[in-house]
């Protein structure tokens, strides 16, 4: 799938979620940059995104997002396809829990189909007097279909600095459990930090964020990323 059939598809999404029930949500999202732990999944361009989820009252949720990817050359990869499910708990009026598992799969090349790998991961919310505290972690067995087991940690905190302007810091660590199948540059693991302002206006929702690495190559540099998205139906 190219950049303009995935544009098709996801204007097609929020087409989809106003027609159907309640539920069902469709977000479209434009970046500047699409970044997967701090590393561009895009080349540093831009990025068109698309989902579409369906969430039930029990908690229960399941969904599928889309983005045009860019893995340089001799790779022509070009989309990537996930799919997730999972269950969220409000386990107290301050803690609340959402564990789930994903699939990521890749097209475009023939040899795109060895990228994919599922993933589980679980997700700790705290609420607060001074806002909302995370506790993630995501784990895999085939982190990009090499066969190694690979897990990332994240702390994270979201504040509100004036009404409908919010601010998140988050730090996060991606470890190789065997560097034989899977590094970065030798080594088993780096470290990625970011801090986004968030706002709303006239139903679109906005992000600019800055984050880097200790990762030194060129796509996990430090960088300015903006997005625009907006949801429909829900």
């Amino acid at each position: 799938m190219n950049k303009s059939l995935l544009a098709l598809a996801v204007s097609g999404l929020f087409m989809f979620a106003q027609t159907a029930e309640a539920g069902v949500s469709a977000t479209v999202t434009a970046a500047s940059d699409y970044t997967f732990n701090g590393v561009s999944q895009t080349g540093n361009d831009p990025a068109l995104q698309g989902s579409l989820d369906y969430a039930a009252d029990a908690g229960w949720y399941v969904g599928s997002w889309a983005s045009n990817v860019d893995f340089g050359s001799g790779d022509d990869t070009n989309l990537e396809w996930d799919f997730y499910a999972g269950q969220y708990f409000q386990l107290t009026d301050a803690v609340s829990l959402d564990a789930g598992i994903a699939y990521y799969t890749y097209h475009g090349d023939d040899g795109s189909s060895e990228y994919q790998y599922p993933e589980m991961y679980t997700k700790f919310g705290f609420a607060n007097d001074l806002g909302q505290t995370e506790l993630n972690f995501w784990y895999t067995w085939d982190y990009f279909g090499g066969g190694a087991d690979h897990y990332i940690s994240m702390v994270a905190h979201t504040f509100t600095v004036a009404e409908g302007h919010d601010i998140r810091i988050s730090f996060d660590r991606s470890t190789s459990m065997d560097k034989e199948l899977w590094s970065w540059d030798g080594e088993s693991s780096y470290n990625h930090a970011r801090i986004a302002y968030m706002t709303s206006y006239a139903g679109f929702n906005f992000s600019l964020a800055a984050e880097d690495t200790d990762y030194d190559v060129k796509n996990a540099d430090a960088r300015v990323v903006f997005s625009v998205s907006r949801t429909f139906g829900g």
